[in-house]
């Protein structure tokens, strides 16, 4: 594919749509193994997870429910330090599966703060699934259990993913190119 120009920086392909649909297959196929006889409950992280999610369900043949909490840091391609919730959680997570559905991890703060929201409802079971962690940037240490790619500690935007609110259309993932 060729680069792409969002606002004022470029972008090269870093993820075919065939290795992301693929790694999102193989996420699926090991969530249906280990929730073969239960009913789990995904929370989508929104906005960057929705096209993750969309396409992990639909790869799913198992009973499971899904709802989407708005979580955010970034401002630009830095994160704000502070999260702020626009859509809040309106399931009872009493006793149930939950994974968190995430697009990407980097500094693991958003999900640092949000997960012990979670716990104080005490759910039977807590995993994570995100589709790209960058272990460089990570200080907030988590047990990603199900993950599609590791990646560098470069931004990147598509399959959900943006720029300051472009990007996310794109059916592949690029990478910052440049600094400009």
């Amino acid at each position: 594919m060729a680069p792409i120009k969002l606002h004022d920086k470029s972008f090269g392909t870093y993820l075919s749509e065939n290795a992301i649909q693929e790694k999102v297959k193989e996420i699926a196929t090991n969530i249906n193994q280990d929730y073969k006889d239960k009913k789990p409950l995904f929370i989508a992280i929104l906005n960057g997870s929705f096209m993750f999610a969309a396409d992990l369900f639909k790869y799913l043949d198992i009973n499971a429910e899904i709802c989407f909490i708005k979580l955010a840091s970034y401002k630009g391609m830095k994160s704000s330090g502070h999260i702020i919730t626009a859509i809040g959680l309106d399931q009872d997570l009493y006793d149930r599966d939950v994974i968190i559905i995430e697009d990407i991890v980097d500094t693991g703060k958003t999900l640092n703060e949000f997960l012990p929201k979670l716990h104080h409802q005490q759910p039977k079971s807590f995993k994570i699934a995100a589709l790209l962690h960058k272990p460089e940037a990570t200080q907030y240490p988590l047990i990603i259990d199900y993950l599609g790619f590791s990646i560098p500690n470069k931004f990147v935007v598509g399959y959900g993913l943006d720029y300051d609110g472009l990007g996310r259309n794109f059916k592949e993932i690029y990478q910052l190119t440049d600094n400009a």
